[in-house]
């Protein structure tokens, strides 16, 4: 009976870091879906998101940490963004916690998470990315409290042709002589 055993997320309280399209999107269907309370952490206040979601705002990364059963990361990679989840922010999470990270992997400190999970200071991981790709952090493939896809959010017809078209609207501002509306900037 405890073989593959989870827990429901039904009145779980959804953390999500970072309100943009895709947090916002997760944070829908997750409170529409499976039943969440959303709460989220942003730079901004999201009205939008309070407007189609019943959502709780916090100006507190670690007081959205501390009341999250499961928190999903949806940030760019910034300096300010790198190690956003390090070992003290692990250390203030529900110890029956999930931490999801579907953005990009230097914004978890992926040493801190293989000892947080370790040492069960948080339940389980669900990664998409990671910190230096293709390589992982020593000992996390081994771990039976983290689910690893290889970096495939992304992989559907759907989306992949969303992307092309994104990057086809891109070179054409910029051949216009227009800054393109969704530009990387690489340092």
């Amino acid at each position: 009976p405890e073989l593959f055993l989870g827990s429901d997320l039904s009145g779980k309280a959804l953390g999500i870091v970072g309100a943009g399209r895709i947090g916002s999107g997760v944070a829908r269907r997750l409170a529409q879906g499976f039943g969440m309370k959303v709460n989220y952490y942003d730079i901004a206040r999201s009205v939008a998101l309070e407007a189609e979601v019943a959502s709780e705002y916090y100006e507190s990364l670690d007081e959205l940490l501390r009341v999250s059963d499961v928190v999903s990361l949806h940030v760019p990679l910034l300096p300010e963004t790198k190690h956003l989840i390090n070992a003290e922010r692990l250390a203030i999470m529900k110890s029956s916690a999930y931490l999801v990270n579907t953005a990009r992997g230097p914004v978890i400190d992926e040493a801190a998470l293989v000892a947080a999970l370790k040492q069960k200071t948080i339940r389980g991981a669900a990664l998409d990315v990671f910190e230096n790709e293709p390589v992982l952090a020593t000992d996390l493939a081994t771990l039976e409290n983290v689910i690893i896809t290889p970096h495939i959010a992304s992989a559907s017809e759907e989306t992949r042709g969303k992307m092309s078209e994104l990057v086809g609207y891109n070179m054409n501002e910029f051949f216009l002589g227009h800054v393109p509306p969704h530009k990387v900037v690489v340092e």
